[in-house]
């Protein structure tokens, strides 16, 4: 990278981060400046006291002197223990808003982002660079450290330059002092730089291992997979995996270890080396008489503190210039756009419902494949239709209501609601008209009714209503907290655990509760039994009411409740009629579907 870019990403995180928390810019700027000066108050003063003592000067002189050393380190003292538990709270809101940002830039993505492998494997080796401490949090240090140490080099100066200025201090002195500390910063920048490397080099090598290691942890430290764990004897082929990769970083850290060694070696003699001149210079110079006693001790404990702030801040310098590529790394995440047209058209509200969706000659291939997931889709319903889409697995069915949701835009051809092309209305508006139950769909450890409601507050009559409506009537009956009774144990002691099939009714029941057009569900009686199925399915002309019920199955029994079937075969719709009229048309392949599960139920087993 580039100077320019170097300057330019850390610019951009700093402009986050007071975008986001000034007040804790502000309160690390504060706490830095007083903490980094107040450790100079004893040095100034004690240098006055002792040259005092040696000048014998009045006792209303040293009382002053100790009493201005004691007043202003108490005085620095109070106030920086008045704002450090308030920058530590702040530090903490920095953290909490940057682990939100993961779920808010989640929520702002496109959904082809959300699965794109690459995007995912991102998003954690960032997460783990930032649990290191590199990216932003290295940002905030970096601004705590470099206002620390440009502070102490101040102080430093301001007390060394005496020194320099006095007439009696040989030249060759001066110059011996500052050559040391060049040849200190040297010394320092080299090491940094191969210690940088080393560091880098670990984190790189290390990417996959980590993501690992986090994804085993949540695994095992989940409750709910200790059955899978014990019914499947899995428990030492866990630890057994574990030990290998432990063993792996264990011999990277090695490494890393015997590498920061060698580079941090010269560091450490060249800092002995550089103390030990000074107080030899300062010395010579305090035999010569060209300083006080007093200042003896003044000078070296500055120039120890100026030797330390110089060589630390430049180690902050190219540690800041290693992060660039975390913080670049960082924000390239964040940074993914979302190109989906998000239009402006407002959804028609008409009193006739005669609403249509049409499919026209629609194509699809998902991002990064080389074939097509659906293939000249050609297809028209209206709106208040029962519609039923069958198939086998990987025909298509999903991914044709990921287009109708616009989760997803079409390679080719276009979708249309009214005649109009679904992009071109505004992009909210028309995911609200779609309640939709897919097969991965997600429960929270919140409370029965906010689960239905997917909100922290919701209609208490509205979600009961709806859990009768979804078959789970009963269950809510016999929970000892109704509707607050919270859905598994992660943060509720007394919080229930649930069957799939049930897990399966409260997410039918949610997409009831949200009383949108469409109604869209994928698989939603997987995990019922065939007599709950069936009630599900005898009822849903009920549960839908005039709205557009859209039902992808592979159990074709609920295609007798539909006015409509869609049968896809290969990323194509071959064949759409009623449940009576493909029946009827025997090479067909709902025909050969229907046979095929049906002499399950119809063959006799001895």
């Amino acid at each position: 990278m580039r100077v320019s870019e170097h300057i330019s990403i850390n610019l951009k995180g700093f402009r986050w981060l007071w975008q986001k928390e000034r007040r804790a810019v502000l309160l690390i700027v504060g706490c830095s400046l007083l903490g980094a000066t107040k450790s100079y108050i004893p040095l100034y003063f004690s240098a006055k006291i002792i040259d005092s003592l040696v000048l014998r000067a009045p006792v209303n002189t040293l009382v002053r002197y100790v009493l201005l050393t004691v007043g202003l380190a108490f005085l620095f003292d109070a106030v920086l223990r008045f704002l450090e538990p308030r920058k530590g709270a702040a530090f903490n809101r920095i953290f909490q808003n940057e682990r939100w940002s993961y779920g808010e830039k989640a929520m702002q993505m496109a959904y082809a982002s959300i699965e794109d492998t690459e995007v995912s494997v991102l998003r954690e080796r960032i997460r783990m660079e930032s649990q290191t401490g590199y990216n932003l949090f290295y940002l905030l240090h970096t601004v705590d450290t470099t206002i620390y140490t440009v502070a102490q080099i101040i102080c430093s100066l301001m007390m060394t330059l005496p020194f320099f200025a006095a007439p009696a201090v040989q030249l060759w002195h001066k110059l011996l002092f500052v050559g040391m500390l060049l040849i200190s910063v040297a010394v320092e920048s080299i090491c940094e730089v191969r210690f940088t490397r080393v560091s880098n080099e670990f984190m790189d090598e290390c990417v996959m291992e980590n993501i690992r290691f986090e994804k085993y942890g949540t695994y095992i430290a989940d409750y709910g997979t200790g059955k899978d764990i014990r019914l499947y004897g899995i428990a030492e082929s866990l630890l057994r995996d574990w030990e290998k990769g432990s063993a792996v970083l264990h011999e990277k850290a090695k490494k890393r270890s015997r590498g920061w060694l060698k580079a941090d070696t010269p560091r450490l003699i060249m800092d002995d080396a550089v103390k030990f001149a000074a107080n030899a210079v300062l010395i010579a110079a305090a035999i010569s008489g060209a300083v006080s006693v007093g200042s003896i001790s003044k000078y070296v404990s500055a120039v120890v503190k100026l030797l330390w702030a110089v060589t630390y801040l430049s180690r902050t310098v190219m540690l800041a210039a290693a992060n660039s590529q975390y913080l670049k790394r960082y924000f390239s995440y964040f940074d993914i756009p979302n190109n989906m047209y998000k239009g402006s058209l407002t959804v028609e509200k008409r009193d006739d419902t005669e609403y249509y969706v049409e499919f026209r000659d629609v194509s699809f291939r998902y991002p990064g494949s080389e074939s097509y997931a659906l293939r000249h889709i050609n297809f028209k319903f209206k709106i208040g239709e029962k519609l039923a889409i069958v198939g086998k697995n990987g025909s298509g069915k999903t991914t044709f209501i990921k287009l109708l949701c616009r989760l997803y835009d079409p390679t080719e051809g276009e979708i249309l609601l009214n005649g109009v092309n679904i992009q071109k209305y505004d992009y909210d508006e028309y995911m609200s008209i779609f309640s939709i139950v897919f097969q991965d769909f997600s429960l929270f450890a919140f409370s029965l009714g906010q689960n239905v409601a997917a909100a922290k507050s919701y209609d208490p009559q509205r979600a009961e209503r709806c859990l009768q409506m979804a078959g789970l009537g009963e269950r809510l009956r016999s929970l000892p907290q109704g509707l607050d009774t919270c859905l598994h144990k992660h943060y509720d002691k007394e919080g229930v655990e649930i069957s799939g099939g049930e897990a399966q009714k409260i997410a039918l029941a949610r997409a009831l509760y949200k009383d949108a057009p469409f109604i869209i569900l994928d698989e939603p009686t997987a995990a019922l039994d065939p007599v709950a199925e069936y009630e599900v399915y005898s009822g849903f002309d009920a549960l839908a009411g005039e709205k557009t019920a859209v039902y992808i199955s592979h159990r074709l029994a609920s295609c007798r409740f539909c006015d409509t079937v869609a049968v896809f075969d290969m990323g194509e719709i071959v064949q759409s009629g009623t449940h009576r009229e493909l029946l009827a048309d025997t090479g067909g392949v709902y025909h050969a579907l229907w046979h095929a599960q049906a002499q399950y139920y119809t063959e006799k087993n001895g």
